[in-house]
């Protein structure tokens, strides 16, 4: 775990053991809050895992959702959020359940859990994962660390040769290419994954056809009834570096393939990356041209009644593999951490 990560965990157990989550939850919970997941799946025990902050286990998110009924959270599809905003009334609070990429362990691992609490959600759908042919490459970056002792690749033009012998080698590696890839254009991630082919043992292609969701089992999956589809881009971009017309091409372009499809309406859409870097007022903008009713972010924070103008840069809370802890939860679902993290504004957009 990073220095920050410990940070911030510390920071979360500290306001639990405080009590501080119980004596400003009133202020600081809002409405409700949107959920947001990645993997769920058991752990397989790995000393290397630096995306370990994508993955919970069923187990923790079953934890979570006995946690949100005992908090008095009512979980809702996310179709509900634009009513429940609009509503004057302060009811129970809502939580709404949103997966991001269209992880097959979604469907194995987490769907039954989310059966046994009668729990609506959203899986984000990149067409490309769905295909079979698109590139995760954080995850093809951490398979080529953690197969071998260096790492060796051109970016930004400059020559990076990084040792990868030991854990803590392998997480120095992960963390300088990583940062680099996200702080550059969108072409460095091409840049990136040529550099990369020669160093991992098996076809990086595999991954997203091992991994996710296929158009057949989409296909299953969009006439369930406690299930909405939603779009997550052709190719997952970073959206803000690329030019207007391709970004609404790799947003409304999803929304008009899922829809040929799936045979379905589909109504929201979550941003690639989702921070500021990469998700502003145009791409907000963007989103709300394509003709969807919501769009998510991955800004931290809780949905207040301020968001009702806001719909498509609605803040989101991560459920990181990193905190699943009792008290990490407890602190996050009173949205007391993010008053300190959106400097006092309870509605961040």
């Amino acid at each position: 775990m990073s220095f920050k990560h410990r940070l911030f965990a510390a920071g979360l157990g500290a306001i639990a053991a405080t009590g501080v989550d119980r004596r400003l939850r009133s202020v600081a919970r809002g409405q409700g809050v949107i959920l947001m997941f990645h993997h769920v799946r058991p752990w397989r025990p790995r000393t290397f895992a630096p995306n370990h902050v994508l993955e919970i286990t069923p187990g923790f998110l079953d934890f979570a959702l006995n946690e949100l009924r005992r908090e008095g959270f009512e979980i809702i599809p996310l179709d509900a959020v634009p009513e429940r905003l609009r509503g004057q009334a302060r009811g129970r609070p809502f939580a709404a359940l949103t997966f991001d990429d269209g992880y097959r362990d979604n469907v194995e691992y987490a769907w039954p859990v989310l059966k046994r609490h009668r729990a609506p959600w959203t899986v984000f759908i990149t067409t490309d994962f769905a295909e079979g042919t698109g590139r995760l490459w954080w995850l093809e970056l951490e398979q080529a660390i953690a197969t071998n002792d260096r790492v060796t690749l051109a970016l930004a033009g400059e020559r990076l040769d990084l040792p990868g012998r030991t854990v803590r080698e392998k997480q120095a590696a992960f963390n300088t290419i990583h940062t680099r890839v996200r702080a550059g254009p969108q072409d460095r991630i091409d840049e990136l994954l040529d550099g990369l082919d020669g160093e991992a043992e098996r076809r990086a292609d595999t991954l997203a056809a091992n991994l996710c969701l296929s158009w057949s089992e989409l296909e299953s999956l969009a006439g369930e009834p406690d299930v909405t589809i939603g779009a997550h881009t052709i190719s997952h971009p970073m959206l803000a570096k690329l030019g207007s017309f391709v970004a609404m091409d790799e947003i409304g372009g999803s929304k008009a393939y899922l829809e040929r499809r799936l045979g379905r309406e589909v109504r929201h859409f979550a941003y690639p990356f989702g921070d500021p870097s990469v998700a502003g007022p145009r791409e907000f903008g963007l989103a709300r041209q394509a003709g969807f009713v919501t769009a998510v972010t991955t800004r931290p924070g809780h949905v207040f009644a301020d968001h009702g103008a806001h719909l498509h840069a609605l803040p989101r809370v991560s459920m990181n593999g990193l905190f699943q802890t009792e008290g990490a939860l407890r602190a996050l679902l009173s949205g007391v951490p993010f008053l300190a993290w959106n400097r006092g504004r309870v509605a961040q957009v």
